[in-house]
């Protein structure tokens, strides 16, 4: 019997060191190696100084191009059983092609997070308003939404983006799976030596610049809420890291204040597990945030946002505070900072939350328990999904004669 082949088209190269999505790709990609695919990455973004090694990994690169009939001839050589596509973008611009060429091809979007939701949070709080239910039904939510229609099925990380596709915006449960993180659990011995209140100091913010929420968050840090922490714990410091890191933030560092910016950290683990408490005042965004799942890793107590925890912990307590006042984050900040027993109690509500929500062992069979019946009918599932034939139909009307159209016109110029 011949190996089982996955593709997936890639937004950017995964760089798991960089960004939280970097690492949700390879926990994706990993997953599919122990399943036993032969798995190929492919993308139209030029390779980067972080990107991942995937040929460590056993998984075959290749680079491809927007409106180009080489992809044809690739994907019909490799003819895969899923094709994974990362964000919706790459649905638009590759997914009639796959439907056209590999029609029984199991067809997968990773939101990766919603993008119109975290598009639209971030007008409402630059513009000073509450997120309206009209804010959200823009051309962006028109555009994602009808990609998750045209896939047989999408990959959801957060619960309550979950809700607001089914109960907003109607879209079928059956077309939607909920996939977190997928973490290893934290044994009890793990815990034993992640106790060290007394060997930790400082505060840590941490998150990839090129994401808005994060600049936006440490901009809030530097002229809000470092000023208050400070003017309690005089001797205090707050260590800023991050990918990326564009200059205004930069500028930002101080010595006097105690406000220290880094710049990219070699292990985002090590850096957190340094400090007694993780800072990250979230103001807009979607999806879950990797750096708190970083920060219960290596027993790091935080305090963020009601954006910020969204999704993060269910029922379960923060491991830490969540608040959205200015001064209220700040008092929260500086009690786990000094109170030990405060701090143990918030750093094992974050083990809590790991073992529970994140469990891999957990949401990995779920996962293949979903593979495994979309693929015994997929055909049912598909003829089920009227609403995403449509759309098809359309999009190979519409995108595919205008992709033809730039390809020719590419052909023709000197």
């Amino acid at each position: 019997m011949s190996q089982k082949h996955l593709l997936v088209i890639g937004y950017v190269w995964p760089e798991p060191k960089s960004s939280a999505a970097g690492a949700r790709m390879m926990q994706l990609l990993e997953f599919f190696i122990a399943e036993g695919y032969a798995v190929t990455f492919a993308t139209t973004a030029a390779k980067t100084d972080f990107m991942a090694d995937l040929s460590s990994f056993g998984i075959a690169s290749e680079k491809i191009e927007l409106n180009n009939k080489s992809f044809d001839a690739f994907i019909s050589k490799i003819s895969p059983e899923i094709v994974i596509f990362d964000r919706f973008m790459m649905e638009e611009q590759f997914g009639w092609r796959v439907a056209e060429v590999c029609p029984e091809a199991l067809r997968i979007l990773d939101t990766e997070d919603l993008h119109f939701l975290r598009k639209a949070r971030q007008k409402a709080t630059k513009t000073g308003k509450d997120l309206s239910l009209s804010a959200l039904f823009t051309e962006v939510a028109k555009r994602e939404i009808a990609s998750i229609y045209r896939c047989d099925l999408s990959l959801i990380i957060s619960e309550a983006e979950m809700d607001l596709l089914q109960h907003t915006f109607g879209v079928p449960q059956q077309l939607l799976l909920y996939l977190p993180f997928m973490l290893k659990q934290i044994s009890e011995e793990k815990k034993a030596d992640l106790h060290q209140f007394q060997e930790r100091q400082d505060f840590v913010s941490i998150g990839n610049f090129l994401h808005e929420p994060n600049r936006d968050a440490v901009v809030r840090l530097k002229t809000e809420i470092w000023p208050l922490i400070r003017n309690k714990l005089k001797e205090a410091k707050i260590h800023i890291f991050g990918a990326y890191i564009p200059q205004q933030i930069l500028e930002f560092h101080n010595d006097k204040e105690g406000f220290i910016v880094h710049g990219r950290a070699t292990s985002a683990k090590t850096e957190i597990k340094k400090a007694r408490v993780l800072l990250a005042p979230i103001r807009f965004g979607a999806g879950i945030k990797g750096k708190f799942t970083d920060a219960m890793q290596v027993g790091t107590p935080t305090v963020t946002t009601s954006v910020g925890a969204e999704s993060m912990a269910g029922e379960l307590p923060w491991n830490g505070f969540i608040s959205d006042d200015p001064s209220k984050f700040a008092n929260a900040a500086v009690s786990l900072h000094e109170n030990e027993i405060i701090w143990q109690e918030a750093q094992e509500k974050g083990f809590r939350i790991l073992n529970e929500k994140f469990s891999e062992e957990q949401h990995r069979s779920r996962f293949k328990e979903k593979l495994q019946e979309l693929k015994a009918r997929l055909q049912q599932h598909r003829n089920s999904n009227f609403t995403g034939l449509m759309l098809q139909h359309h999009s190979l009307s519409s995108t595919k004669y205008l992709s033809k159209y730039i390809e020719a016109k590419n052909r023709s110029r000197p």
